[in-house]
């Protein structure tokens, strides 16, 4: 086949693929995404100064998880995340690991949190088992949420457990995690969330009560675990906290994970947005940082195409 004519049918698949994902055929973009774009190796990450990951809940309507390693591998990437303990033999089987796990607490699992000591029995239960799995496959991380900040963390009109009450509950509870995760070699990691971008369930949590980076990272440091870290989403502490250098700089010690999107409206890392992503990638290899970051953007467009976007933007 020419290149003038294999680039032509390339630019037509694409295009009926963004008809088709408009539509929400999911089905027929996983099958058909991957096969113009595997010819182009050179659009993925080659570095290596940053290990990528793929945010799975996503790309899961574009993607099931098979497609999803298939397309990581493609794309230089070295984790598929947020997956659950029975997708971790497919991860397995692609070379792929599962950079954070999620906690095993029924959707939306940031809701009840550690700051609720009504919750405490079930969601310890929870991560100690995603914990043991993690440790089964030698994954590093399990993610932690403080939950919402209300006596009944789905009712609103319940009453508010105070900031330094919850933080207190915080703390009781995730050093029992984090005992049993020092045994199992697994870290856990804590969670920012913002409260402010109302006009999306994922793209903001009003009631969060682990909304602010120094809340967070105060309980992380009363934890004093080693396997105790913070989840450094950038979107999130940009919509409540900014100054994003200079926080990696002052927390690179706690960090222990980071996630991506565009703010405002947490979407692509493209010219719409306002945080300079190479700047900050920069400065997270300065820090010596190993772990992974986690590309967790709601697409809007092709997501073949917008992920392989933040990949290369984000191989610094």
């Amino acid at each position: 086949m020419s290149e003038k004519i294999h680039t032509q049918s390339c630019i037509n698949r694409r295009s009926m693929l963004q008809i088709v994902a408009g539509a929400g055929a999911a089905g027929a973009v996983a099958v058909a995404l991957p096969s113009c774009d595997a010819e182009r190796p050179k659009q993925a990450a080659t570095k290596g100064r940053t290990n990528q990951s793929i945010v799975y809940w996503c790309f899961q309507n574009y993607w099931d998880i098979e497609q999803t390693c298939k397309i990581a591998k493609q794309l230089g990437c070295k984790s598929v995340e947020l997956v659950e303990p029975s997708d971790f033999p497919t991860l397995k089987k692609h070379g792929l690991v599962c950079a954070i796990a999620p906690n095993g607490m029924p959707d939306p699992p940031f809701v009840k949190g550690f700051n609720n000591p009504k919750y405490h029995d079930m969601l310890i239960a929870k991560t100690k088992e995603t914990i043991d799995a993690c440790a089964e496959y030698s994954f590093p991380s399990v993610i932690a949420f403080t939950g919402y900040k209300w006596l009944d963390a789905e009712d609103p009109d319940s009453g508010e457990i105070p900031l330094d009450e919850g933080a207190e509950n915080c703390v009781k509870g995730l050093k029992e995690v984090c005992g049993y995760a020092e045994k199992k070699g697994v870290n856990v990691a804590l969670e920012i969330l913002n409260t402010r971008a109302t006009d999306h369930p994922m793209k903001g949590h009003s009631g969060y009560q682990g909304d602010h980076t120094d809340y967070c990272i105060e309980i992380v440091k009363k934890v004093g675990s080693p396997r105790m870290k913070l989840l450094f989403d950038i979107y999130h502490v940009q919509v409540m906290d900014g100054d994003i250098i200079r926080r990696i700089r002052q927390y690179k010690d706690y960090i222990g994970h980071y996630h991506t999107a565009g703010n405002p409206g947490r979407n692509e890392l493209d010219d719409k947005q306002e945080i300079n992503y190479p700047a900050i990638m920069k400065e997270i290899v300065k820090t010596g940082y190993k772990g992974y970051i986690g590309q967790e953007f709601i697409p809007t467009g092709n997501p073949l195409v917008s992920l392989r976007q933040a990949v290369v933007l984000c191989d610094v």
